[in-house]
Parts: structure tokens; sequence; C-alpha cells
């Protein structure tokens, strides 16, 4: 997949700015505030459907404006085609909380068929929460590049996590003598039909992560898996009552990253220096790329915002030999902290 051009209109600190690629890729670089990681966040945004740090979509409208806009000439399947996602502000349109379009061509989708019409794959510097973060930052991982490339999970995810809220609301209803066991039946087989789906597909992609993740040093990723059945509902439903929440299931999910040192397996989140756990994630980012790629039978755009500052020599040579198999754009503040190699081969902007 190649990217060609990227219109960007009212999207945080950008009023009106074209972007023109280069099939080898691009270097922007810029002081902290000049609107790299905006810049990245929007083309990310025409990818998966959704902001990657934004807490709700209207965050990245610009100041005093009503709607943003963020258009993408991209070639997929050697064809080029123009995705654009307009995100409204509260009130526009009759829209209450605000909303969002997703277009391809000019012809309006649904977000289920817009995401992952052309994929990316993002490392930014906040992606070391998947290794010393909650469980949570791990699980919306995982839902992130699964629904990028598999409409089966994420129609199995939403109808799951709708389940899953009209279960916990019954089993509230039930704690305080409201409602019915009964009741439960319909949305048990609900949750246990999607949560299947969710945990097989996690567990296939975990598994090819291991396959392939040994690209800095050796770690290995452990699946702690939430297996939701008849069995496991029936054997926690007191709990549950008593909890007024579902116990078991995708939603409680979690992997841990784990090195080799001494010959054994530790938790990276432990006994990893900060450099190691930099570079686990990236490596689980650059197995993401060579996940999409296999799925999709293409490889994705890579986006590497602010990467080298941190990287001795070694590792950025490492870093250097993945960086061109696919069109790739990097962040940086300093052009002084960037290889030489690296300048020669991407077109350059500056903020």
């Amino acid at each position: 997949m190649i990217i060609k051009k990227v219109r960007l209109t009212n999207f945080r600190s950008y009023k009106k700015k074209v972007f023109d690629f280069s099939e080898k890729g691009l270097l922007v670089l810029g002081a902290n505030t000049a609107g790299k990681t905006n810049f990245i966040e929007a083309v990310y945004f025409a990818c998966s459907g959704k902001s990657f740090r934004a807490g709700k979509d209207v965050e990245v409208i610009g100041w005093e404006e009503k709607v943003a806009r963020v258009e993408v000439k991209v070639v997929v399947d050697g064809v080029e085609e123009v995705v654009e996602v307009a995100i409204y502000g509260e009130g526009v349109k009759g829209r209450k909380r605000g909303g969002k379009r997703f277009m391809i061509n000019g012809v309006g989708k649904k977000q289920a068929d817009f995401v992952g019409f052309f994929t990316g794959v993002l490392f930014w510097p906040e992606d070391l929460e998947m290794v010393i973060g909650s469980p949570g930052t791990r699980r919306r991982y995982l839902n992130r590049v699964l629904s990028l490339v598999d409409r089966d999970y994420r129609v199995s995810l939403g109808a799951y996590e709708r389940g899953l809220r009209q279960r916990n609301r019954l089993l509230s209803k039930i704690r305080e003598g409201e409602g019915d066991r009964r009741q439960l039946f319909y949305w048990d087989k609900l949750v246990i039909k999607n949560g299947g789906v969710i945990t097989e597909k996690r567990e296939k992609f975990i598994e090819f992560l291991n396959e392939n993740i040994d690209i800095f040093y050796d770690l290995d990723i452990y699946y702690d898996k939430s297996v939701i059945s008849v069995g496991r509902l029936k054997k926690y439903e007191g709990a549950e009552v008593g909890a007024g929440v579902t116990l078991v299931g995708p939603h409680r999910d979690d992997f841990v990253v784990k090195v080799k040192k001494g010959g054994q397996l530790r938790e990276l989140a432990c006994y990893g220096s900060r450099g190691e756990q930099r570079l686990g994630v990236l490596a689980i980012k650059l197995c993401e790329v060579e996940y999409l790629a296999k799925v999709k039978g293409e490889r994705p755009v890579l986006f590497l915002d602010d990467i080298f500052s941190e990287l001795d020599r070694e590792h950025r040579k490492l870093v250097m030999e993945k960086v061109f198999d696919q069109q790739t754009v990097v962040t940086a503040t300093e052009i002084d902290d960037l290889p030489k190699e690296l300048l020669e081969k991407l077109e350059v902007i500056k903020l």
C-alpha cells in the first residue's frame, strides 16, 4: 500500500494542509509543538476510523471549528483510491454528541466496511504502555490490530460488547432482587458465541507474534486468556450476581511479554530496562507489519513517531533493516538523531 497525498482540514493544529508523498516514504521534521504527531494521528485515523490518543473523536477538531476532515489518496492492490473521514462536532447535522462519516471514492461506508480498507502500523512513544501499562491497554491493542483486517472480528467484538453491557445490567438487577436469572439465557448465548470468536482470533495472532518476534533479542508472549463457556458461567454465577458484573470472558484477557535472561523467561515489565522495553514493543509492531502483510496480501504503511532519539547505533541499524520493506513515515525533532541512510532514502518535509 502506498500513500500518495494527504489533505487535512481543521484537524487539530492543521487549518488546511496538503502533504505529497513519494513511494519510498516521508521524513517529517519539526519541533515538539510543530504538529508531527497530529499529522500521523490524522493519517492513522483514516486507517483505523478513530484516534489513537484522543479520549473523544471531537477532540481532533480544530479550535472553534465544527468539522474536521482527513482525505488520503492511496494505492490499494495497484488501484488509486481516495478515503475520507469527516469528524463532526456536537450539534452538527443534528448530532448531539458529534459523529463521523466515512467515504471511499466519495461513497459513504459503514465504519465496519471502512476500517482496514488501507492499513498502517503505528509506533509512537506512548506504546511503551503495552508492556508496563494495564491489561486494558493490551486488549485495546489486540482489538485495534485484528479489527483492521478481520471483519468477523469487528462484528463479533461489537456484538460481544453490547451483550456484555446488557448482561451486566441484568446481573446488577438480579443482585438488587429486581431481575430473573432465566433472563440471562439469551445474553449468555450471545457472549459465549462471540467471545469464542474473539478468543480464537486473538490466540492465532499471538501465535504468529511468537513465531516472528525474536528481532532484537529473545522474547515470548504469554496469552492469559479468560475463556467464556456455559461451564465457566455456571461456576461463577454466584460471584457474578454478588459483583453485578460478568467475571469471565475476553474482556478479562491479558498478555504478558517475557524476555529471556540468564536462561530464564522473565517479565519484560519488571526485569527489562526502558530501552529493552521500547525495543520489545517495536518488535511487536514490526511483527504486526508482517501479520497485516500476510492477511491483506500487501504491506501496510509503517508510521514511526520519534523512534530514533532513544536508540543506540546498533539498534538503529537493526531498525533500518526493516524500515524500507514498505512505505514508511518517520517523524523526528533533530536531524542529527537520524542515520544518514534514512536521510538519503526518505523525502524530507520540515514543519
